[in-house]
């Protein structure tokens, strides 16, 4: 792992990965994707912000390859990329509800 450090390229692109994680809107909705693929709409319900707001987060997430889509017809579906972007998203939470409870 300690030869990773020397790929400034790799840590520039895990750097921005976690800046766009460190928003608690877009976690938000990674979170609501979790369970499964999603319309904006069934997003927004779920999430409660605009859709606009929504939209405009997705943008950002499919540009970090946290999230993709699928056209189904007239319907767009969001889901996450893969099970990585799960799993570092689920070890986050694991992580610091273990924390939470330690104090």
């Amino acid at each position: 792992m300690l030869g990773l450090l020397k790929n400034k390229e790799l840590l520039r692109h895990v750097a921005e990965f976690f800046n766009v994680l460190s928003d608690e809107t877009r976690l938000k909705i990674i979170n609501s994707l979790m369970d499964n693929e999603k319309t904006v709409s069934e997003i927004v319900q779920s999430v409660g912000i605009s859709q606009s707001a929504v939209s405009h987060q997705l943008r950002l997430l499919r540009q970090f390859g946290i999230v993709k889509y699928k056209k189904v017809g007239k319907h767009v579906y969001y889901s996450l990329d893969d099970e990585h972007v799960e799993k570092v998203i689920s070890q986050a939470f694991e992580h610091i509800e273990h924390k939470n409870e330690k104090e």
